[in-house]
């Protein structure tokens, strides 16, 4: 299937659900319509492009001035499997949440701690997703999509992504110049479970035995207790990524605040929780107009019915600056805020 269309509404096309248009819009289903439509339209190099799943990671502060492209690939099929481990092939438009509920529901495990995260697997991928201590780098072994500098069609081992924390190669040197198609995955048939993050393991032991099902019901548990639904409230989760900054300023932190919470990281490095130090800087629940910090977690944006996009941006700027004053932590941007 194709969809091709000129100043096309986004409103509907990203879980912020500010008014927005594009100049250009085009969505398919087959890797070979894209191939179609980029000889067709031999105009598209000169647009500015934007590469979409389901605009769970995007804030449009203005319109698009140019071309977005949304791989809608739909499938998920079993390419190779042996006693301990299956390979999934799965569609870049999969809804995240379906695959890992479908992982659940075979009992095949590795992804179960990332459930009811939004987006679609494409996305999934360039942003190197992860909650309660799993990341979705670790699951993947290939990806492959259409590269428009060559024109050709690429598989790039995980290796080469250069997975990070929230980050990838994608959204450096492959940035929308790489349209992933499909991804694979490897998953285990004897998972070994992680549940030494947060409340995560006396959640699920609340539910009974430990085992992959439960794992994934108390995920969505805790998810739904703090995060608001984009399809009431417009947002798009973390807003923030959670800093990492180097332990003797860490040190020095908690010498201030003790309570601070902090995770060891690489490098003799130390994570902080954002939404701990945007909360300490008094944002949690605040309000203006319908743009504002959700009550429950204040590392979530939210827009409450007719935020603009420049507003939600305004005010993520604001939180950013207060928390620099305060504690001397830069903290950046998971969304993407566009253009």
């Amino acid at each position: 299937m194709i969809r091709s269309y000129s100043n096309f509404p986004l409103r509907k096309l990203h879980t912020f659900g500010t008014e927005a248009s594009t100049k250009y819009y085009f969505e398919f289903t087959e890797s070979e319509d894209l191939e179609g439509f980029l000889a067709t339209n031999k105009d598209w190099p000169n647009q500015q492009l934007l590469i979409i799943g389901s605009g769970s990671n995007l804030l449009f502060v203005n319109d698009f001035p140019g071309l977005i492209i949304n791989p809608n690939i739909p499938g998920i099929k079993i390419v190779h499997e042996d006693r301990n481990n299956i390979w999934l092939e799965v569609g870049a438009g999969v809804v995240w949440d379906e695959l890992v509920e479908y992982a659940v529901f075979n009992r095949w495990g590795g992804i179960e701690n990332l459930s009811l995260i939004p987006g679609k697997v494409g996305a999934a991928a360039v942003q190197n997703i992860g909650a309660y201590g799993m990341e979705i780098q670790n699951q993947i072994e290939t990806v492959t999509g259409f590269n428009l500098e060559t024109l050709t069609e690429n598989i790039l081992e995980s290796t080469d992504c250069q997975f990070a924390y929230r980050d990838s190669i994608f959204k450096n040197e492959l940035k929308n110049s790489f349209i992933i198609t499909s991804v694979v995955f490897k998953l285990d048939k004897f998972p070994e479970y992680i549940l030494n993050y947060g409340d995560l393991k006396s959640e699920t032991e609340k539910l009974g035995s430990i085992n992959l099902r439960n794992i994934r019901k108390a995920v969505i548990g805790i998810r739904e207790s703090k995060l608001p639904d984009p399809k009431i409230f417009g947002n798009a989760g973390s807003f923030f990524k959670n800093p990492v900054i180097e332990e003797v300023q860490a040190t020095q932190l908690l010498n201030i605040y003790p309570n601070m919470p902090h995770y060891s990281a690489p490098e003799n490095r130390m994570k902080l929780a954002a939404g701990w130090l945007i909360e300490q800087c008094g944002w949690k629940g605040f309000r203006r107009g319908d743009a504002g910090v959700h009550e429950k977690q204040a590392l979530v944006l939210v827009n409450y019915g007719n935020a603009t996009g420049k507003e939600i941006f305004e005010l993520s700027e604001e939180i950013r600056l207060s928390v620099q004053d305060k504690f001397g932590v830069e903290l950046e941007r998971e969304v993407i805020s566009l253009p």
